[in-house]
């Protein structure tokens, strides 16, 4: 049977029944699966053999099976660089390095630059395709210039952004725990103390991921297969030959067969180099074959027994001599100088950095025209601009070369200055993040960090590296690369000139840790701080930082991996209220850390009876008047947190509905800082969750979604879903519900499933909602997420009972939810300063009525000041009553008020209880 291909023209129903054939599945199961009848596929298949030329079902099987596996690796390639000219040759290579990759986890392909190692390795990864169904990717490592940043590039590749509470290596790691992949990592060389830890956690944590490198060097480790790359093959009709055959008629000259000879002459001279090859016949138009074979003669005598005894080595810097001597002395000036950009650049850039005396900045434009038209530089399409880039192995050799002219220090001195204006400029710019200025720092950032690695590291430049050191840092938080905004932070602190400024560096630093949700780097970042505070003699900003840091362990105590101990928090406030003096930055400080360690019952005086809601709520008014008097919004954001949890626990739940709103209107005309992002996730989460509370679901919904659109948590989806999932799960809308639940345990999968006992209400949300739609099975399991999250019974009795009790309701079974709602076992219990108080005691006014108590009046009676003017928990008293009244009028009315609450779930839920079928 010749073979026909599976893109024959069949119908959408024709190749959906081709893909169950292919699954052996009989025509019954698959009526069964399409809901169409057992004839009816009888006739699909009969026309399908008929199209493809199968004789069989069996053959048709096969060619399902052929076109599913083509379709794999047509999904798989999309990780790779296209090629922009074919791959010439190395079948035998090809083949091994194949059946290597195939064999073994890690694999390294070593040779020396421009041997054509990454060319080999791409053609490898293509073929291994389909045996790799969930993709292939390729990460370039020419740009990272740190070893610590080689888990960003491959994120980067893959498309995996930085989770909240964990590191970006972590999440790559997450991303491919469960992935049948293949990671191309090339030019290894220059991060070998990176790559070697990355890929050794990596494959220890992902089983099914294989791992192909290509690097000048082995990366040592023991279980690496290495494949030396060799050159290619010489002679007449070798692999040689025909590479600079196809690359001269690119470029519009066309190898006769009576030039082979001189050909092979050629690529012997350059070893079988690949890059060496490349060049030469990109000249030969210019040179001809005389010229090209005269000129490489020349610079390889000039090499022989130089520093550099590898043939190879000696065969491309051979090329490379020639083409600088085939440049005018602005030429060779300007290609050393721009050597130091590692990433692709434009002429405005270059024109900064490399002219100089004797180049002036016009001569650099023509210059880098000269450069491409002579493939030293290669122009990159950019939207808007030209960027040109040097190969690794010519940038390398200017490099060298600009060492050598004695020019390094001032071409790098300029390039700290260009790096100083672009960060300048992106930072002053106001329409970040745009798409446009995500590109522009995009197409910067590796020089940035470039620069910024070399000016680390000189002492003469520690100014220069500080200040760059900053600017990357805010770049980063506003790109929302929170993870390397924190480690620059850090590292603008170490080189600081003073305490001064290394305390303020550090309390960035702590605030984007707050972002990240990584309160053990918090609170040791505030420590560090208040530290540096005191080296630079101000102990009003030393109290500041310890009571931020003494305030983190009483607010941010779900994200620490080890919470510091009470007695810890404890001894920091004291040393702070000791520093404070009469500052009043430093007293509302402390004055607010005060009134959080007595609120979390972390105060140091642990004899001392715990406060009253009024003593509370007066110290939070306080904190409250005093930051205010400063006039610093985030310190009076900080203070109505305060206000607000004092008012909740002094039952006011209306009052402190009023401050959450309060605070994140203050905070909405805040400039976006580390600091201010950290105060507006912290309101926003509060604000939508003391909205719950006073029955306010459509400010909660709303608040909700702008926690959703926060570009700090666009990456993650259980922090982002977190209130919104409450909301809508009390309010009923179950399809939003389900689609956000998906997202959240995404979120919370891909952070390593983090026990976090704050998101114990979103589990129990979600398990209502599919007790609600009768699925036992989803309940369970949301169920089961709860005890993964490390939430204790203890933990649950502020909003189990509500939750369960409304699915119990819903069942008709009013007795258990009154049970659940009112245990009467007189013992204090936790709803009574949870946010679901209103909702708890008209559910339990509700359930008493149904299950016929004989006190429900009085518990209706008791319920009503206590939700007060609460729109849905008054609706359900009002509901209650209509029904113990047996009043239908009555209980008919308040779908209305359900209605204009936003909750469409009692408000059906009523017809249903008045009989009425709509």
């Amino acid at each position: 049977m010749s073979k026909q291909p599976v893109t024959t023209a069949i119908s959408a129903r024709e190749a959906e029944i081709l893909a169950l054939v292919g699954e052996h599945r009989t025509n019954a199961e698959i009526a069964a699966q399409l809901y169409i009848s057992v004839r009816t596929v009888e006739t699909h298949v009969s026309s399908l053999l008929r199209k493809l030329g199968a004789p069989d079902r069996r053959a048709l099987a096969g060619l399902a099976a052929e076109a599913a596996r083509e379709e794999r690796t047509s999904q798989a390639l999309a990780g790779l660089p296209a090629p922009l000219n074919p791959f010439i040759g190395r079948a035998e290579e090809r083949r091994e390095l194949r059946e290597a990759a195939g064999a073994h986890r890690l694999v390294t392909a070593v040779g020396p630059g421009g041997v054509g190692k990454t060319r080999l390795a791409l053609a490898v990864a293509a073929d291994l395709a389909g045996d790799h169904p969930d993709g292939v990717w390729y990460a370039d490592l020419v740009p990272v210039t740190d070893p610590a940043l080689v888990g960003a590039a491959v994120a980067d590749a893959l498309g995996v952004g930085e989770q909240q509470g964990r590191g970006i290596d972590d999440s790559v790691f997450a991303a491919l725990a469960d992935r049948r992949a293949l990671l191309v990592l090339d030019n290894c060389e220059h991060l070998l103390d990176g790559v070697a830890p990355f890929v050794e956690r990596m494959l220890a944590r992902c089983p099914a991921v294989h791992v192909l490198a290509t690097s000048r060097a082995r990366l040592m480790m023991p279980f690496e297969r290495v494949y030396s790359v060799p050159p290619l093959s010489l002679g007449a009709a070798s692999d040689a030959v025909a590479l600079f055959a196809d690359r001269a008629a690119a470029v519009g000259w066309t190898v006769e067969p009576g030039q082979l000879d001189q050909v092979a002459d050629v690529c012997r001279k350059l070893d079988g180099v690949a890059l060496a090859i490349e060049l030469a016949a990109a000249r030969l138009p210019a040179l001809g074959f005389d010229g090209l074979a005269a000129g490489l003669a020349d610079h390889l005598r000039l090499l022989v027994g130089g520093y550099r005894a590898d043939d190879r080595h000696r065969s491309v810097r051979a090329v490379l001599d020639w083409s600088r001597a085939l440049l005018d002395e602005p030429g060779v000036v300007l290609q050393r100088r721009i050597s130091v950009f590692v990433s692709p650049f434009t002429a405005a850039a270059a024109a900064s950095v490399a002219g100089f005396d004797p180049l002036a900045p016009g001569d650099v434009v023509d210059g880098l025209a000269r450069l491409a038209d002579q493939n030293l530089l290669s122009v990159v399409p950019s939207a808007g601009v030209t960027r040109y880039r040097a190969l690794e192995t010519i940038r390398q050799y200017g490099a060298e070369q600009l060492t050598a002219a004695g020019e390094l220090d001032a071409t790098r001195a300029r390039q700290l200055e260009w790096c100083l204006a672009v960060a300048t400029e992106l930072a002053t710019d106001h329409s970040p993040p745009a798409g446009d200025w995500r590109a522009r720092f995009d197409a910067v950032a590796d020089d940035l960090r470039s620069t910024l690695g070399w000016a680390a590291a000189d002492a003469g430049r520690r100014d220069g590296a500080h200040r760059l050191a900053l600017a990357l840092a805010g770049l980063a938080f506003t790109r929302n690369l929170l993870g390397e905004s924190q480690l620059r932070y850090e590292q603008a602190a170490a080189l600081a000139g003073d305490p001064a400024a290394a305390a303020t560096a550090l309390r960035s630093a702590a605030s984007v840790a707050a972002c990240r949700l990584l309160g053990d780097d918090t609170y040791r970042l505030w420590r560090a701080a208040a530290d540096a505070a005191l080296a630079a003699r101000d102990p009003a900003a030393a109290a500041r930082d310890l009571a931020t840091a003494a305030m983190t362990t009483y607010r941010k105590a779900a994200t620490f991996a080890r919470r510091p101990a009470p007695e810890e928090s404890a001894a920091l406030l004291d040393r702070a209220r000791e520093l404070a003096g009469d500052g009043p930055a430093a007293v509302a400080a402390v004055t607010l850390a005060e009134c959080d360690a007595l609120g979390y019952a972390f105060f140091a005086d642990h004899a001392r009876p715990a406060p009253s809601a009024a003593e509370l709520t007066a110290l939070a008014e306080r904190a409250v008047e005093l930051a205010g008097a400063l006039g610093d919004p985030l310190a009076e954001s900080a203070a109505l947190q305060a206000l607000t949890a004092a008012q909740r626990r002094a039952g006011d739940g209306f009052a402190a509905a009023a401050t959450a709103g309060r605070r994140v209107d203050l905070l909405t005309a805040v400039p976006v800082t580390p600091a201010a992002t950290d105060e507006l996730i912290d309101a926003l989460q509060i604000a939508t969750a003391t909205s719950i509370g006073v029955g306010d679901l459509p400010a909660a919904r709303r608040r909700g979604r702008q926690l959703c659109d926060l570009p700090p948590l666009a990456e993650t989806g259980h922090v982002a879903t977190s209130r919104l999932i409450m909301a809508d799960a009390l309010a009923g809308h179950a399809t939003d519900v389900i689609a956000a639940a998906g997202r959240f345990l995404d979120g919370w999968t891909r952070a390593g499933r983090p026990q976090n006992r704050g998101f114990g209400p979103v589990a129990a949300g979600v398990a209502m909602i599919h007790g609600l739609r009768g699925d036992d099975a989803a309940r369970a399991e949301w169920l089961a997420v709860l005890d993964q999250l490390g939430v204790t019974p203890e933990d649950r009795a502020g909003y189990s009972p509500t939750f369960d009790a409304i699915v119990l309701l819903h069942d008709g079974r009013a007795g258990a939810a009154l049970d659940l709602l009112d245990p009467g076992d007189g013992e204090p219990s936790p709803w009574r300063t949870g946010i679901l108080l209103h909702w708890h005691v008209a559910l339990r006014a509700e359930a008493a009525v149904l299950a016929g108590r004989s006190d429900a009046a009085e518990l209706l009676s008791a319920a009503r000041p206590v939700v007060g003017a609460n729109p849905v928990a008054g609706a359900l008293l009002d509901r209650a009553a209509a029904l113990l009244d047996d009043d239908r009028e009555r209980l008919l009315a308040t779908a209305a008020a359900f209605e204009a609450a936003g909750c469409p779930y009692q408000r059906d839920r009523t017809f249903t209880l008045a009989g009425d079928r709509r």
